[in-house]
């Protein structure tokens, strides 16, 4: 039993280092036409009309970037019960300075949007479909 003590503080510490800890982009972001909501190294991506998912973590507070995430166009008009929307694979690319985020998205079946420029720790300005 008293070895068993030794092993568990050590089991603890190593789970609590802080250097080891990832570092990742966490936390609202947003401008004319996007939202992004980073939590945990996933996120959502709300846009004028469409909606997305962040599937991989930014790697890093600064820098360039480019993960994987998917992609939702919306439509006008209310979402009817059992209406079903489609998503297609995406890339999410861009650079983090400082609290500013310039992001664009290339999605599956070639389409490019952006750049938008969003900032940390405000909520995007969207519109409803039309």
């Amino acid at each position: 039993m008293k070895a068993l003590v030794p092993l568990a503080m050590l089991a603890l510490a190593a789970c609590t280092n802080p250097a080891k800890a990832p570092k990742t982009l966490v936390g609202l972001w947003g401008g004319p036409g996007v939202n992004l909501n980073l939590e945990g190294g996933v996120g959502t991506v709300a846009f004028d009309c469409a909606a997305g998912t962040v599937d991989e973590a930014i790697g890093s507070a600064q820098g360039p970037f480019s993960i994987k995430g998917t992609y939702r166009a919306g439509q006008p008009g209310p979402v009817r019960v059992a209406q079903i929307f489609t998503a297609q694979e995406a890339t999410y690319s861009g650079v983090v300075t400082k609290e500013q985020m310039t992001l664009s998205v290339a999605l599956a079946d070639g389409t490019e949007l952006g750049p938008f420029q969003l900032t940390y720790g405000v909520p995007g300005t969207l519109n409803r479909c039309l």
